[in-house]
């Protein structure tokens, strides 16, 4: 900056003053104008990472996974490293390593009472684990808090949840239910990785203190998941005997082992291990095409679809300690008998499938939050002002049914819209949301500007009022889309189109704010539980989901590399300048 420069004072600044590499390595004082966030640019010359080219096609991100289960607590930070795909013409981010950063001592979940958990003590468990990694929420780029089991029947979760978020992080995201758990699971454990590399189904089951979760595993991918009411925490005895934790799954397991258990009750080491074979037994079953009506009453979603081919099964979870015999301690409950009972009917042959060689148990659901719910995707996004649209949170996503024909008819497009509001009882131009798409077909000049010209007629109200557009699509045309809707059809409002994700009915997005130099938008994703999982791995719409109105479930988060065109000074800071650089 020259003399007359610093006379003038720092002048605010957007994005479009960074642009190929200028002015990269600055810093912003009190009161500057600023619409993105900045990545460390020092070092030395010469030095490959610091290179703002080789920074823009490769990111990293800490993110956190916090674990509140049935019986424990965890906590554990991990760097997540990917690369754009550029040369295989592709703007999407992959993964390229994972490292964990710092892994917190399990600790149990404190309980107030039969109804609530201790916010005191959770919140000093957590307290205890940042200090630990030497982390401040100010480093946490991403993650999820996680409530899991019987810890989401607690009167208080949900508000715990959301505190722990808030506080954990800016893109950290409270989330819990039974089929996002069982898919963490499956990734922290291992069992995904072990499918891909032997290219088999393998079934992934994750024994928890309140519930068992189940995951088929092909190829990587996912491709079903279900939850039962077997856990190793739902009774727990003190040091005479004394029953002094029963939660009503453990007393329907002892009542169909024949007992009649009460809070407060005597019962012997034998009695538990009467009903821990039984809870063995009906696991096992529960995995067969037809079970019995008893087994069948401890699913809490829809059973497996279709076990069929599955080569290996591999156990997970505080209870999957017992059952490799890594874990000898026994605390008072039916952990460790339920662990012995499962693997004396494995070693009998109870199950067809060979059991796999231990990944990761206790901690699988954890590693899962904190290392495999991060995606990168897209270098065409269009934001029109980026302080004035990001950040923004729990933007409500609509997916109309809309399929791209060859000929895209505007007029079908915009009464799609219109319909899928009326569908989900919100009135157009009232409420915020984002539009998701499938597009399919060439990317043609025609095909787009009909798609623009439709988005335009079902968003009359919206842009009327000059309220921001916020489009999802899952392909690489999000800048053209938006070129369009501005210079060609004269939308005015603040436009967002983010490309590359894949997005569902239910599902509510958090905003983050521009990363740099990568010119990345952290998107993280949550949604409500579905008895099926809707995302395969083509990503293709599914018709046969049943809705059941849990708690919200999935966190993925996104980046997205994005053009877009604004003058200096031509934003604001929703909140103030309240970030680091």
């Amino acid at each position: 900056m020259d003399n007359s420069d610093e006379q003038q004072g720092k002048r605010g600044h957007s994005l479009g003053d960074h642009q190929y590499g200028q002015d990269f390595n600055h810093v912003h004082d009190d009161g500057d104008d600023a619409d993105h966030d900045h990545d460390d640019f020092g070092g030395a010359d010469g030095d490959l990472e610091n290179n703002p080219v080789w920074q823009q096609d490769h990111v990293a991100l800490v993110s956190v996974g916090i674990d509140i289960g049935s019986s424990g607590t965890q906590v554990i930070f991990s760097r997540i490293k990917l690369r754009r795909m550029g040369e295989e013409l592709s703007s999407r981010y992959v993964v390229v390593e994972r490292e964990t950063l710092f892994q917190s001592p399990v600790a149990l979940t404190p309980y107030q009472s039969e109804t609530r958990i201790d916010e005191a003590a959770l919140g000093a468990i957590i307290d205890q684990a940042y200090a630990g990694a030497g982390m401040h929420p100010d480093d946490i780029d991403t993650g999820a808090v996680i409530l899991t089991g019987e810890a989401l029947r607690r009167e208080n979760a949900q508000a715990i949840a959301a505190v722990l978020a808030e506080q954990g992080g800016e893109f950290v995201c409270a989330t819990a239910g039974h089929h996002m758990e069982s898919m963490l699971a499956a990734y922290g454990s291992g069992a995904a990785r072990v499918s891909h590399d032997i290219g088999q189904r393998v079934l992934n089951i994750d024994i928890g203190g309140g519930t068992t979760k189940l995951a088929l595993v092909e190829a990587g991918k996912v491709k079903g998941t279900a939850a039962l009411h077997i856990g190793g925490r739902l009774m727990v005895v003190d040091a005479d005997g004394r029953i002094v934790r029963l939660d009503p799954a453990g007393q329907y397991h002892a009542q169909q082992a024949g007992f009649d258990w009460q809070l407060g009750a005597s019962v012997t080491r034998a009695q538990m291990a009467a009903v821990a074979d039984w809870m063995a037994g009906a696991l096992l079953q529960a995995l067969a095409p037809r079970a019995a009506d008893a087994v069948e009453r401890l699913y809490l979603t829809d059973p497996l679809a279709d076990t069929g081919g599955v080569k290996g099964v591999m156990f997970s979870g505080g209870v999957a300690e017992y059952v490799y015999a890594r874990e000898k301690r026994d605390f008072g409950d039916m952990g460790q008998l339920l662990g012995q009972a499962l693997r004396r009917r494995l070693d009998a042959g109870a199950l067809a499938w060979p059991v796999l060689d231990a990944g990761e148990c206790i901690r699988a659901t954890a590693l899962g939050a904190s290392e495999y719910s991060v995606q990168l995707s897209g270098n065409t996004t269009y934001i029109s002002s980026p302080g004035r649209l990001l950040p923004r949170r729990n933007l409500q996503v609509l997916q109309p049914e809309f399929r791209c024909g060859a000929e895209i008819d505007a007029d079908a497009l915009a009464q799609a819209i219109r319909g899928h509001f009326k569908a989900f009882d919100l009135v157009e131009g009232e409420a915020e949301v984002a539009l998701a798409f499938r597009w399919s077909g060439p990317p043609s000049y025609v095909r787009l500007a009909a798609f623009a010209a439709g988005i335009v007629k079902a968003m009359a109200s919206t842009l009327a009022q000059q309220k921001p557009l916020y489009l999802i699509l899952d392909g690489d045309l999000a800048h053209t889309l938006g070129n369009l809707l501005r210079e060609e059809m004269d939308v005015v409002s603040e436009i967002l189109v983010i490309d590359g994700v894949v997005l569902w009915d239910f599902d509510y997005i958090d905003l983050g704010r521009i990363r740099m130099p990568s010119q990345t938008v952290p998107v993280t994703v949550k949604s409500l539980v579905f008895s099926q999982d809707p995302r395969t791995a083509a990503g293709k719409v599914r018709d046969d989901l049943k809705y059941r109105p849990h708690v919200r479930s999935r966190s993925v988060a996104h980046a997205h590399a994005h053009s877009h065109g604004h003058g200096p000074g031509q934003h604001t800071h929703d909140r103030g300048q309240d970030h680091e650089h």
